[in-house]
């Protein structure tokens, strides 16, 4: 049984995942905004979700 030793996580995974997690955000925050017409609050609102989902995708 080999132990990676290197607790370092690669930036570029993280970065990407955070893209992703915004993208997702994105497109939850219009999709909602469209359908209750209040895409001025659901947008911030959707940016800031994919944020948070996107940090958590990037955290082992």
């Amino acid at each position: 049984m080999s132990v990676d030793t290197n607790s370092e996580p690669d930036e570029g995974d993280s970065d990407a995942n955070i893209g992703v997690g915004i993208a997702i955000g994105v497109a939850l925050g219009v999709g909602i905004g469209t359908a209750t017409d209040d895409l001025a609050l659901w947008l911030p609102m959707g940016i800031a979700l994919g944020v948070a989902i996107g940090a958590g995708m990037g955290t082992r």
